[in-house]
């Protein structure tokens, strides 16, 4: 293919190491000294490394197939109900908004930000649970969905500060950088807050159900809460020169959550759907197994199932 010179194409490389110097906060990471790839490959001209990044997970069929995974409801009657996708979408909008206000990369925040739930399995927790169940019981080894992600990200040679802000964006080990924190708190603000909104549309929440003391400290609404988090994160984050909470909001983050797990995510209400996810996602695993799949292969093909593909696949077996 031949290469196309121009003044913009030379320069464009030498233009944004002279932006991120300029604008860039002295704690965030350069998008020309990223530790690199896994396999070493010709750059673009015209694009970062983690704009590069960000375009693979784009276009990647992983990331299509978010569409038609559960955020927290399996397959409702209803076009305005969260996917992982939605979801996807908007910890990444929200995380970019907080990483300008903090001048650092957010191009590095949205290659994450995009990535991070890639590797999430149908059926959202419930269906995360089951195939770890399955994994472990026949195979001894186990299911995280941040690791599948990792896996998919390596898959795309994705560079290494991505890589890592993938694989923690949850678990107990913390992102090596301020970018990777970002995006690990940021998921958090939009589940929360928009599982909230969730809740209230199928019927299992009522506002009122709320807590007060969280409600009146945090916003009325998703957004003024949203908002709240934000202006906190931000303040405090530049404050203390890490991504930070104040303990007061982030407190009250917590307990927000913990009222979410009590009455939404393992409410009795919930059993019903979690026992059907367990049953679909264990019927195609012995499938799978019986037919001497090993633990790798059933873990890529059941994660990549969407909600619906699942559910047919294990009707027709």
């Amino acid at each position: 293919m031949r290469e196309v010179a121009g003044t913009v194409v030379e320069a464009f490389e030498a233009r944004v190491r002279e932006h991120e110097e300029r604008w860039l906060s002295p704690l965030a990471v350069r998008s020309y000294e990223t530790r690199g790839r896994a396999r070493p490959e010709p750059e673009s001209r015209l694009r970062t490394p983690f704009q590069r990044d960000r375009d693979r997970i784009l276009h990647s069929k992983p990331f299509r197939r978010l569409k038609g995974k559960t955020q927290v409801f399996i397959d409702p009657a209803g076009d305005h109900y969260r996917t992982r996708m939605t979801h996807t979408l908007e910890t990444t909008a929200i995380a970019r908004v907080v990483a300008r206000a903090l001048r650092l990369n957010e191009d590095l925040v949205e290659a994450v930000g995009l990535g991070h739930d890639v590797g999430h399995p149908p059926f959202g927790h419930a269906g995360e649970d089951a195939l770890d169940a399955a994994l472990s019981s026949r195979f001894g080894r186990r299911f995280r969905h941040n690791e599948q992600s990792l896996r998919i990200a390596r898959s795309l040679n994705l560079t290494a500060e991505v890589c890592d802000g993938i694989l923690t964006h949850t678990g107990s080990e913390e992102p090596e950088t301020l970018e990777g924190k970002l995006v690990r708190l940021v998921d958090r603000v939009a589940y929360i807050n928009h599982d909230i909104d969730d809740a209230i549309r199928f019927g299992t929440l009522a506002a009122e159900d709320l807590p007060r003391r969280e409600v009146e400290l945090l916003g009325e609404t998703g957004s003024r809460r949203i908002d709240t988090l934000v202006q906190d994160l931000v303040e405090t984050s530049d404050r203390e020169g890490d991504v930070a909470q104040s303990e007061e909001i982030g407190s009250a983050m917590l307990a927000l959550r913990a009222f979410m797990f009590e009455h939404v995510y393992l409410a009795p209400h919930a059993q019903a759907e979690h026992a059907r996810a367990r049953e679909v996602v264990q019927t195609i695993f012995d499938h799978l197994a019986a037919r001497g799949d090993g633990a790798d292969e059933i873990a890529d093909f059941v994660a990549g199932m969407t909600d619906r593909f699942a559910l047919e696949f294990a009707v027709g077996l």
